[in-house]
């Protein structure tokens, strides 16, 4: 089973700001789906699935953002889920609004939700999908950033985004993420090179 976790903050104040875009592409794979996110289980919102045959859950901790690992961490004893097949899906200040990275490991690169994941875990081996929500502007508090909401124009891009990278995880547990890397990688760097 896949399970594939959505990073952000619960209860309305924090509904589609920037920090949130996890939750917001585990609510397109719900709605494509037709997977309901209720079942509260080890602090996290849940869903039990299947995409495309593969068998899923889909997630979204609860703990607020920096604590994720302690739910992920909770869940992937739960079910018996190893760190491979484990999608983690959130926001990147260094990627432009909209622009996705697919990455099979590597560091937190700074961000307090994935150090957290890492810590719990014990390893940075676990597949990801960063979805770009674009730099902070220069004397704005980070915190004050990612808690603020897109502009119309960035939204709309966004949303494409939000459906993009649900595609980006449904490719990596049907054809695996090096075909997903492959394309969903190298397709925004040819669209930067035009």
């Amino acid at each position: 089973m896949y399970m594939i976790a959505g990073l952000g903050n619960p209860t309305k104040e924090y509904d589609r700001t920037r920090h949130n875009v996890g939750f917001a592409v585990i609510d397109e794979l719900a709605d494509r789906y037709g997977i309901d996110v209720s079942e509260r289980k080890h602090r996290a919102l849940c869903g039990r699935g299947a995409i495309e045959g593969q068998k899923v859950l889909l997630v979204k901790p609860q703990t607020f953002m920096n604590l994720s690992g302690e739910s992920l961490r909770a869940l992937t004893d739960y079910y018996k889920v190893f760190p491979e097949e484990l999608i983690v899906i959130y926001d990147d200040i260094s990627l432009p609004p909209g622009q996705l990275r697919i990455r099979l490991k590597g560091s937190a690169g700074g961000h307090n939700g994935i150090k957290n994941i890492i810590a719990h875990l014990g390893t940075q081996e676990f597949p990801r999908i960063k979805v770009g929500v674009g730099e902070k502007p220069p004397r704005m508090d980070l915190k004050d950033y990612v808690l603020s909401r897109f502009s119309k124009g960035e939204q709309e891009l966004m949303d494409a985004a939000f459906r993009e990278a649900a595609q980006a995880a449904v490719m990596m547990i049907c054809d695996g993420a090096d075909r997903a890397m492959n394309h969903f990688n190298t397709k925004k760097k040819a669209q930067e090179d035009a």
